[in-house]
Formats: C-alpha cells, sequence, structure tokens
C-alpha cells in the first residue's frame, strides 16, 4: 500500500459522503466505513462508495456468537471489503468462525480496546491493569485465533508489533500536530503511528471537517 491514509467517512448523507470521498481520492489510500455509515446506507452505500475506486475498509466491530459473526462475515463478504473488524472480546472461537468466512482477499482485524477509553474506563467495566497490558492480552488471543491484525492506539502499536512481527495493525484515533483530541483520550500523531508499525492509519475528522479536507488530506500524506 502506498498511502496508508484510511479515510473515516463519517459522513450520514450519502451524496456528501461519496462527494467527500471524492474529493480526496487522490491523497488516501482507502475508505473506512462505520456502524452509522452502515446503519444508514446498507450494502447499496458500500456499492456505492466502492465506485470512488478505493478499497473499502467495514468497521462493523462484529461481536455475538461464533455462529451469528460467521454467518454475518458470510453475508458482507460479497461487498468485497479489504478489512473488516470483529471484537476481540468475543473470544477466540467468534474471531477463528469471522476468519473462517471471510472472503480470501480480506484482512479481519480484532478490536483490542477503543481509543475513547482510558484505564478508568477499563476499571469501571471489571478490566484491571493498564490499556497497553490489555491490548498485549487481547493481540495475542487475536494471533492465536488466525486473525490478520488488531486495531488498537498508537501508544500500543510498537509494543504489539514487537510481539506479532507479520501482524497487520490498524490505528485510529490519529491527530496531526496541534489538532484538537475531542472524544479521543489515547492519540498520537500519524507519522509516530505510522514509525511505530501501523499498517492502516485510520483519520476521520481532521480530514472531513476541514475547511479544505482534499488539503488537510494532502497535508497528512505529506508528512508520512
Amino acid at each position: 500500500m502506498t498511502n496508508p491514509v484510511f479515510l473515516a467517512v463519517d459522513v450520514p448523507q450519502l451524496d456528501a459522503a461519496r462527494a467527500l470521498a471524492s474529493r480526496v481520492k487522490a491523497h488516501v489510500g482507502g475508505l473506512k466505513l462505520g456502524l452509522e455509515f452502515f446503519c444508514a446506507h446498507g450494502s447499496h452505500g458500500v456499492h456505492d462508495l466502492a465506485q470512488v475506486g478505493l478499497p473499502i475498509f467495514l468497521d462493523l466491530k462484529l461481536h455475538d456468537i461464533p455462529n451469528t459473526v460467521g454467518a454475518a462475515m458470510r453475508a458482507i463478504s460479497v461487498l468485497e471489503p479489504a478489512i473488516v473488524t470483529v471484537h476481540a472480546g468475543g473470544g477466540r472461537a467468534m474471531m477463528e468462525d469471522a476468519k473462517a468466512a471471510a472472503g480470501e482477499r480480506c484482512k479481519v482485524v480484532a478490536v483490542t480496546m477503543l481509543t475513547s477509553l482510558d484505564e478508568r474506563d477499563l476499571a469501571r467495566t471489571g478490566v484491571t491493569g493498564s490499556p497497553h497490558d490489555h491490548v498485549m492480552r487481547l493481540a495475542e488471543l487475536a494471533q492465536a485465533s488466525g486473525l490478520d491484525g488488531i486495531v488498537c492506539s498508537g501508544q500500543e502499536v510498537k509494543s504489539v508489533k514487537q510481539q506479532w512481527h507479520g501482524g497487520y495493525f490498524v490505528v485510529p484515533g490519529l491527530r496531526p500536530a496541534g489538532a484538537a483530541t475531542g472524544d479521543q483520550k489515547r492519540t498520537v500523531t500519524p507519522r509516530q503511528a505510522r514509525d511505530d508499525g501501523a499498517s492502516v492509519l485510520v483519520i476521520g475528522r481532521p480530514i472531513s471537517r476541514a475547511d479544505d479536507p482534499a488539503q488537510a488530506a494532502r497535508d497528512i500524506e505529506a508528512t508520512l
């Protein structure tokens, strides 16, 4: 992949999403379509955005019993996504079934810990220890389950890469130097994440909400 940036198309209107993707396509490597987009537009919306000509990352964070997740993966495989997410917290059997049901060219990656959470949030859910330790445990489980990689924050990706040399690492919650962090609690810059081993850099609001999205994408691309 020449450009590791996947634009998070956090735009609920299909026409607006298509227009945004078309404006920045020369400066990003793919499009990430999340839960809001998929619930609003379904398979039709994914097909529509695929016409832009960039790889599609379906960030659906599937998390259910193994049979249900496997069936969901088979249902979306006709969309030919390049990447699909599941939750590592679903366990080994669920992740194994997800990978077995995915298309041959689809990378299945496990979400470890959302970048909107910190150690205090973990404790409230009954998980002890640091975010780093939690991510490392789930990364080990995802690797043992046969997945292609994980989703983690830029604060953990360097350690995970040292543990999982051939892994595929998706890093969201990135913010260019000086940008507002918003609801993200564990952020790094796109360049730092890339230097530390990220395979894919997920960037949304710093591009999609910029006055000139194409220029914002171009500026980020220039730092990599």
